[in-house]
């Protein structure tokens, strides 16, 4: 067994295809073992196969967990969807099993928050899961606070747990 930590960089175009199967994999340990369905999630969108270029925009990173080659998760920010005002949002933050409680959330989130600040945004925007209660206390401990309707128009119909932080 290797004792080298992960490390967290930039998302790269040869990043797609094992950054996709590591999200997917999540989803199907997470959802599926509870009989939720993956239905109006991240796992259906359309660009989870591309997410390269999907941040390969002004005001958008993406970044990803790497050990020894292998991609275990990443997290991402960028313009929230379908949505007027100056507000982000962070997305598809998905860690494999052996990526959790090594304190690379907090870490993704206060790159993703720095970043985010860089770019100009007021606001950052997030959905998640009700039985996902580990984010949630994550995302609090950053200040986001949970709100009563969703933002944006994001495709997520199925996740309806909305939190917001001011920046």
């Amino acid at each position: 067994m290797s004792s080298s930590l992960p490390t967290i960089r930039e998302i790269d175009k040869k990043d797609n295809a094992p950054l996709a199967a590591a999200i997917r994999a999540v989803f199907v340990e997470l959802f599926d073992s509870r009989g939720v369905s993956k239905c109006g999630t991240a796992f259906e969108d359309p660009h989870l196969d591309h997410l390269f270029e999907e941040y390969d925009k002004p005001k958008a990173v993406y970044f990803v967990i790497e050990k020894e080659g292998s991609i275990l998760g990443g997290a991402g920010i960028k313009k929230l969807d379908n949505y007027e005002g100056n507000v982000c949002e962070l997305q598809k933050m998905y860690f494999l099993p052996e990526a959790r409680g090594l304190g690379l959330g907090a870490q993704m989130i206060r790159l993703c928050l720095e970043k985010a600040r860089e770019f100009g945004f007021e606001q950052c925007y997030l959905e998640t899961m009700p039985f996902m209660e580990d984010a949630q206390k994550l995302y609090k401990k950053f200040g986001f606070e949970y709100i009563d309707h969703p933002m944006g128009g994001t495709g997520h119909y199925s996740c309806p747990v909305w939190m917001l932080r001011k920046l």
